[in-house]
């Protein structure tokens, strides 16, 4: 089966490009959509000999074609090389293509994720953004078009997996859990004080920087509330976040007889990758499988949504409807990069968010156009409160 990974530089790309390896020849890559990391994408090039090769500009186009002139590589041997939205569009909806792995951060993959739906791919998701930002949409054209998607999230895949396991009305609740990230023993008061590289230092998961300031506010698991309703067709009320440490159960099902499937596997992207690659079959696993035979120690507890507010505001913007999620999304982007940039302070995330979500007019986006224009807006209205607050 031929491929496009949207987002092939990144850690789910790199991931799946392993998977791929692993599984050769079953899969082949027909196309690879990156941003600006022309180093990594050109010894991808070298290695998985795509047809396609999407950049982010021009600037990134030139950087590329010049790496690859000092590469081994022939002329004759390069693939097309192209740019820009348009570009990554057409690498994702390809005749050949049957699989499009959504790894893009960001809205930037809502457009092509959204048009490979239309032309009924499978999609791997790993691009929260699509769900959070467009999910009324995209649940719309998967029931039309009759497309797959098969979430790639460890909590997402593992509640996919749990959910095989009895009839849709038999569930009564879906539990997601969460590291509780490097501050869910930090008081409040200290919170105030927690610097970029803190907040950086995630205990379980090496992730890009967005998503792992967003896993130490738990506004990624906020995101995961929202996906998962879109998903599994539930209301925020039957979708619980529980704080598990040790990261072993990645989600849990509970069924109307009180019975709960729970999935356990290692802490390894590279799992739910393939689970969403090969499924309904399984594979072989990519990585060494857990040892039972060492003692080991699971907690479960409730999470702290006044400490971490951005849960709770998720929560409540999955509830309004309409485009209150996707200016949660836009807002949170534009706080996290603040902070990075140490602009503002750890607290100060939840409080541009909350602001945003305040004052930002609300509507029901029909196009994937309208939901663009949503975030565009979104982002001026959070950028403006940042500017105010100085």
């Amino acid at each position: 089966m031929q491929i496009t990974i949207l987002g092939s530089t990144g850690s789910i790309g790199i991931s799946t490009l392993d998977v791929v390896r692993r599984l050769s020849p079953r899969f082949d890559v027909y196309a690879l959509v990156a941003g600006k990391n022309t180093e990594v994408l050109c010894s991808q090039i070298l290695e998985f000999n795509p047809k396609v090769v999407v950049v982010a500009d021009e600037t990134a186009l030139s950087a590329l074609k010049g790496r690859l002139s000092d590469s081994p590589l022939p002329p004759s041997r390069w693939p097309e090389v192209a740019f820009g939205p348009t570009a990554r569009v057409a690498a994702a909806v390809e005749p050949d293509v049957g699989f499009v792995m959504s790894a893009i951060v960001g809205v930037a993959g809502l457009e092509a994720t959204y048009a490979a739906i239309r032309a009924r791919k499978r999609i791997g998701l790993a691009n929260k953004e699509v769900l959070v930002a467009a999910g009324k949409l995209v649940m719309q054209a998967l029931q039309e078009t009759g497309a797959e998607l098969i979430p790639v999230d460890s909590e997402h895949n593992g509640a996919h997996q749990c959910f095989r396991g009895g009839r849709r009305n038999e569930v009564t609740r879906l539990l997601l859990t969460a590291s509780g990230g490097p501050f869910r023993d930090t008081s409040a008061d200290q919170l105030s004080r927690v610097t970029p590289a803190e907040a950086l230092n995630h205990p379980t998961w090496k992730m890009g920087p967005r998503i792992t300031i967003d896993s130490a506010t738990l506004m990624n698991k906020g995101f995961e509330v929202i996906e998962a309703c879109w998903l599994f067709d539930l209301p925020p009320s039957q979708v619980q976040v529980v704080v598990h440490p040790q990261s072993s159960v990645h989600a849990m099902v509970e069924y109307n007889d009180g019975s709960i499937l729970a999935q356990v596997s290692a802490t390894d992207m590279r799992m739910p990758i393939q689970y969403a690659m090969t499924y309904p079959e399984r594979e072989r696993a990519p990585v060494a499988c857990m040892d039972w035979s060492e003692p080991r120690t699971w907690t479960f507890a409730a999470p702290d949504v006044e400490k971490f507010r951005l849960l709770r505001l998720a929560y409540l913007a999955q509830e309004r409807g309409g485009s209150a999620t996707c200016t949660l999304n836009a807002a949170d982007e534009v706080a996290v990069e603040a902070f990075l940039a140490g602009r503002i302070s750890f607290p100060a995330i939840a409080n541009t968010v909350e602001e945003t979500l305040e004052r930002q007019p609300e509507s029901e986006p029909a196009t994937i156009e309208e939901v663009i224009a949503v975030d565009l807006s979104s982002r001026e209205t959070a950028a403006r409160i940042l500017r105010e607050k100085g």
